[in-house]
């Protein structure tokens, strides 16, 4: 099958590809002229159109043809910077244009999905979250632009499901690291939290800024076991890129997931006291363990039953596997993923 991806060049975009390619089909890229990173794309077989999302001529160009359309084009938290024009513009406008344009190929078009986020979801609280998250009863109540815009692009596909019979298929991403970005999360490190609390007030806040003070080794990177007011290690779930790609392939054409949401995520999720020792050992690095009290943790994972029943999402990388690719990634040892930075 012939498969668009907009937003080609970033992390999941380019690994996407080469999962498409890997399966023995056609890949086509539209590409942000401004965003080209072609050393991403020396080894791989596709097609790159220059084009504006937010530009309806160069959006029904690339969509032209394709059998699937693979939305992942957006201006994001991690780029920019961007401004509230820049959001609307590009993932508003862009998705309305990109609907419009799989509507006028409706005849041809197999599936189309949309990438969303879980930064939608309320799910730093006070406590953590208590149960996990599913996807069809944990409200979307997005803070900011970004969120706010991809909210906007889900209601917009599945109103095109409704109105249109689009075949479309909404998959949140959590947190997707390629290469060695898990190394670079800021939470696993003591710096941050020194940071955190430089500026926090109050007796709770000013006691750990204290400890962690005297935690510090000067002029050495340390890695910090984060823990709630309760003394309960925190807890995040994230994803690997190539298990996110792997859902777009088992999904693909599959009538189940059509007019769907899925959350998509890793294996299962991690604790710092699980993750921390375990990414010392392989840093060479020291770690120290302490309550974080005046904090609202991280304290969350998400259920992905829906996943697995529809379209047998099976993630592989838990994070001792991401660690271990990550360390094999700085070591220019890990072939199978296309890193964010070309």
């Amino acid at each position: 099958m012939n498969v668009l991806i907009t937003g080609i060049s970033g992390r999941i975009g380019a690994n996407l590809a080469k999962a498409f390619l890997d399966a023995g089909h056609a890949v086509r890229g539209l590409v942000w002229s401004g965003d080209r990173r072609p050393k991403k794309f020396e080894a791989l077989d596709v097609e790159l159109l220059d084009g504006d999302l937010a530009d309806a001529a160069s959006v029904g160009r690339a969509v032209d043809g394709m059998d699937v359309v693979c939305h992942l084009g957006a201006a994001f938290q991690g780029g920019g910077p961007f401004g509230e024009e820049d959001y609307f513009r590009t993932n508003v406008r862009g998705t309305f244009n990109v609907l419009e344009a799989a509507r006028q190929n409706a005849d041809r078009l197999k599936h189309l999905f949309f990438a969303s986020t879980d930064a939608a979801y309320r799910k730093y609280v006070p406590g953590g979250m208590p149960h996990p998250i599913r996807e069809d009863t944990m409200p979307m109540l997005p803070v900011g632009w970004y969120p706010l815009s991809k909210q906007l692009g889900e209601d917009m596909c599945l109103g095109y499901y409704r109105a249109y019979d689009l075949p479309v298929t909404v998959f949140r991403f959590s947190m997707t690291v390629a290469g060695d970005e898990i190394f670079s999360y800021p939470q696993f490190y003591l710096r941050y939290w020194l940071q955190a609390y430089e500026t926090k007030t109050g007796q709770a806040a000013e006691r750990v800024y204290r400890q962690l003070q005297r935690l510090r080794q000067e002029g050495q990177e340390q890695l910090l076991i984060a823990r709630d007011s309760t003394g309960r290690s925190y807890k995040k779930h994230i994803a690997d890129v190539r298990d996110i790609a792997a859902a777009f392939t088992a999904a693909l054409v599959k009538p189940q997931v059509i007019g769907e949401v899925f959350q998509l995520g890793g294996p299962g999720p991690f604790t710092w006291e699980e993750a921390i020792p375990y990414m010392a050992g392989k840093l060479g690095l020291d770690y120290v363990d302490l309550r974080l009290d005046d904090q609202v943790p991280t304290f969350y994972e998400f259920d992905l039953d829906k996943s697995v029943r529809l379209f047998g999402y099976h993630p592989q990388y838990d994070i001792f596997k991401m660690i271990d690719s990550a360390v094999r990634a700085r070591q220019g040892q890990e072939p199978d993923v296309i890193p964010t930075y070309m």
